[in-house]
């Protein structure tokens, strides 16, 4: 069974700034902590205000994993040697009993798959032992013929190829031998100076002496002023005719029609089905560039294992990266509300009421007695000053406080000035279509059988802020009907003001939160899709509790 080498850590879809650098700086505590490899990741791409961080610190941004799912390249590729087309039938064979193997893939010079060889092909090559021009038309190179007769060359060049006439056995008087013997023929004939002579006389391509049988100097000196290739065997005629044949490159039986070929991308379950619906026993593995990697076969898919996970600052399906139900989930490091993932078996989940994961996270490096580097505390500090708004965010408690105040000390940065640029720079909506503004922080939820988003853009230009609005209301209602979504809400936070701006698109959105919010909402900023909400900047505790509770309702 495959183990894996890499156990990923990975935060939300659509990450912020507290998913990414959770990821990073996790990754990086439990190799600290084990030895053992794990690689952070995203399952989204990059907003501004994350890449102002990385950028600063000079870190890369994690891989993009979009799909979770078990992949060809996560299991056991057999790594079934690949043969060049000019390979004969008998060492084909051979190859497949000494590493009990029933296909054989063929490549080019630069690996790429050009057919396959199975012991049926094999097997219908030995039926058509009627066929004497069939070593000919096989275009057959004399070293397969060689080869197979464990012979050596008299005259002529074992690079060369018999491709013309036929093959026949010199067992008449040489009278006779000249009314069936044609040019271009290959003749097996024994130690008879006449037979050879009339062979070489009749233009024969090529004559197999059997038995290991001495060529006369005269046969050698006409041969080769003939042109004739002189083959020494220590088979008698009976075993040549017999295992002749076999010198017949595989490339004249292999398959090159309708191969079905998997990519070591391709998503397990989606093989599975090709696989059923097929009677063929291997399956040759390539990749991108079509270069052949391997093989696999149903066997090999028995027993396969879900990638290793561990995801940070969320613990709900509908924010995972997709495929998390067959990837084999090992923690859980959140700090939203429980609405918890299935899990096959018990994992490590440590979810505590406070503004930031990476608080979390700073607090178990302290536990493990692990030195906290410039570099890891900057990040770490990044986020809880992000997802605490810089501690004016509800969400905040002391522990964030305290943690992300520490963290500056080692980062060497001073909290207020980093905030500014970090915020400025999430804000910055230049050359963004309203598609990446909302998909840029938008998470999903479920109530009961209502589903519902809330994106949210935090920013300090209020004049910015409202000139979306009039875009915003339509693309959000294609948005949820693309979805499928019962309600969208957009939040529009101004963090100088701790105010947001609360789009609503969907039957009854608006109504809920005036419902909701009673007196709380600012009546002199109604508008007809915009309510506007004092002291709101949180979306994890101020808006999206009192959703999910009225819904509830």
């Amino acid at each position: 069974m495959q183990e894996y080498e890499t156990t990923y850590v990975i935060g939300h879809k659509n990450p912020d700034t507290d998913s990414i650098c959770s990821a990073i700086c996790y990754a990086n505590l439990k190799h600290k902590i084990d030895g053992k490899k794990y690689e952070p990741a995203r399952a989204g791409h990059i907003n501004e205000e994350t890449k102002f961080v990385l950028d600063y610190f000079d870190v890369p941004a994690p891989r993009l994993i979009e799909n979770i799912t078990t992949q060809v390249k996560d299991i056991e590729i057999r790594k079934t040697k690949g043969v060049c087309k000019n390979l004969s039938i008998k060492l084909a064979w051979n190859m497949m009993q000494e590493h009990d193997i029933y296909t054989i893939p063929v490549v080019s010079e630069g690996a790429v798959l050009e057919g396959l060889i199975t012991v049926g092909d094999i097997a219908k090559s030995y039926m058509n032992v009627y066929d004497s021009s069939i070593l000919s038309n096989a275009n057959t190179q004399y070293s397969n013929i060689i080869d197979t007769l464990k012979g050596s060359t008299v005259v002529g060049d074992g690079a060369k190829y018999f491709n013309q006439g036929k093959v026949l056995i010199a067992a008449a008087n040489p009278d006779m031998m000249e009314s069936f013997i044609e040019k271009g023929d290959l003749v097996i004939l024994g130690n008879r100076y006449e037979s050879q002579l009339c062979a070489i006389e009749m233009e024969a391509a090529c004559i197999i002496v059997c038995e290991g049988a001495p060529v006369s100097l005269t046969i050698r000196k006409l041969a080769q002023a003939r042109g004739c290739t002189i083959i020494s065997t220590p088979y008698d005629a009976f075993t040549v005719a017999r295992l002749i044949n076999q010198s017949i490159p595989v490339e004249f039986f292999m398959r090159t029609e309708h191969l079905i070929a998997f990519e070591d991308t391709d998503y397990i379950d989606e093989v599975k089905d090709v696989m059923a619906s097929k009677r063929h026993r291997d399956f040759p593995i390539i990749d991108e560039d079509g270069k052949y990697m391997g093989m696999i076969s149903r066997r090999n898919l028995l027993g396969a294992k879900g990638k290793p996970v561990i995801l940070v600052d969320h613990n709900e399906k509908n924010q995972t990266v997709e495929g998390i139900e067959h990837a084999e989930i090992k923690e859980i490091i959140d700090h939203h509300r429980i609405g918890a993932v299935e899990t096959i078996s018990p994992v490590f989940f440590r979810n505590q009421p406070l503004g930031c994961t990476s608080t979390i996270i700073y607090q178990m490096y302290n536990e493990a007695n692990i030195e906290i580097d410039q570099l890891t505390a900057g990040l770490l500090c990044s986020a809880i000053i992000s997802d605490t708004l810089l501690f004016r965010s509800p969400t905040c408690t002391e522990i964030d406080k305290a943690a992300a105040l520490n963290l500056a000390s080692i980062a060497e940065i001073d909290p207020e000035e980093f905030a500014e640029e970090m915020f400025a720079a999430g804000s910055n909506l230049k050359g963004k279509s309203i598609e990446e503004i909302f998909y840029q922080d938008f998470k999903r939820f479920t109530a009961g059988e209502t589903s519902f988003g809330v994106g949210q853009l935090i920013a300090t230009n209020r004049s910015e802020l409202e000139a979306l609005q009039e875009d915003m209301v339509p693309f959000m209602e294609k948005a949820r009907e693309r979805h499928q979504m019962d309600m969208m809400f957009f939040m529009l936070t101004n963090i100088l003001t701790e105010t947001t701006g609360l789009i609503c698109a969907g039957s009854g959105a608006r109504q809920l939160i005036l419902d909701v919010f009673g007196e709380e909402y600012d009546e002199a900023y109604e508008s007809e899709h915009i309510i506007r909400l004092p002291g709101m900047v949180s979306r994890k505790k101020q808006l999206v509790p009192k959703i999910i509770m009225a819904l509830g309702e």
